[in-house]
């Protein structure tokens, strides 16, 4: 059996002597040295012990220490219940919001379309009656306005004229202009066209020097265009080509009009001449059943 000295020194067990041993034992214990005791063969190499094994096998403390590391270790397990509650609390909480509502915020809602829906069926009726309305003027005015079709190219004497003594259902559009300016000439090709979209307007050109404008006003105001309608001024455009640049087409000026509300549109002017044509056709039954 061991003995607390075996344990205390180990493997060098071999090294120690002890004195209450008799010197006639020296031979003994010397020949003893020389072969490994069974306590001795039982001592092993060191060996490696993984860290989690170690951890494992080591023992708990149960000193200060110990019991300080324990309520650390209990305050952080603790925090970290408290947050994952709080998580899942802030979770439940926000996929409730998204999905429940109560019947106040139902009724609101369901009011709001209502009124929105409400809103767009009024909007739609006055934009019918509008159109309405402005188709009845405009077939009013043409059945009372002479028809153009074309383009007139005023004289300085004219220009007065042309303006004042028209119907005062006819919109006349001025174009002041000179041949040597690209913009004008791109104006003047857009009245050619024009004139035959929109019968009912009077589209006229007259050249700056036979006018009594100004010579800066030639210089620097060129392409002008003047609108009127019952001889009041409706719209006054000079430099026309800083809007539209120097060279445009004919699209290109009426959309510039009719953002001015200075044309009619595309959809009045299709149905005011469908009115026209239905109105001549009539005139002509009329006058063969008098034949």
């Amino acid at each position: 059996m061991a003995t607390l000295d075996d344990k205390l020194l180990g493997e060098k067990k071999q090294y120690y002597y002890s004195s209450s041993e008799d010197e006639g034992q020296g031979s003994d214990d010397e020949q003893a040295s020389s072969e490994p005791s069974q306590d001795q063969a039982a001592v092993k190499e060191p060996v490696f012990i993984p860290n989690d094994e170690l951890g494992s096998r080591s023992t708990t403390k149960t000193g200060p220490k110990g019991v300080i590391a324990d309520w650390r270790r209990y305050k952080q397990l603790e925090n970290e219940k408290r947050e994952q509650q709080e998580a899942e609390r802030k979770a439940l909480h926000k996929k409730l919001a998204l999905t429940c509502r109560s019947n106040l915020d139902e009724d609101k809602s369901k009011k709001e379309e209502e009124e929105a829906e409400l809103g767009i069926v009024l909007d739609e009726e006055f934009l019918r009656k509008y159109r309405e309305d402005r188709l009845r003027e405009m077939r009013t005015a043409a059945k009372h306005s002479p028809t153009f079709g074309k383009v007139l190219d005023l004289e300085g004497d004219e220009y007065v004229d042309a303006i004042d003594n028209e119907n005062e259902h006819v919109t006349v559009m001025v174009h002041i202009y000179l041949d040597n300016i690209v913009a004008c000439n791109a104006v003047n090709g857009c009245f050619q066209c024009l004139a035959k979209e929109y019968p009912k307007v009077k589209f006229c050109t007259v050249k700056a020097d036979k006018v009594q404008v100004s010579k800066s006003f030639s210089t620097s105001a060129l392409p002008a265009l003047l609108v009127y309608r019952g001889g009041n001024v409706l719209g006054n455009f000079v430099r026309v080509s800083d809007e539209l640049g120097e060279d445009f087409y004919s699209n290109d000026l009426e959309a510039f009009l009719q953002q001015h509300s200075l044309l009619p549109s595309k959809e009045e002017q299709a149905m005011l001449n469908s009115s026209i044509r239905s109105s001549a056709k009539d005139d002509e039954d009329s006058d063969l059943e008098l034949d």
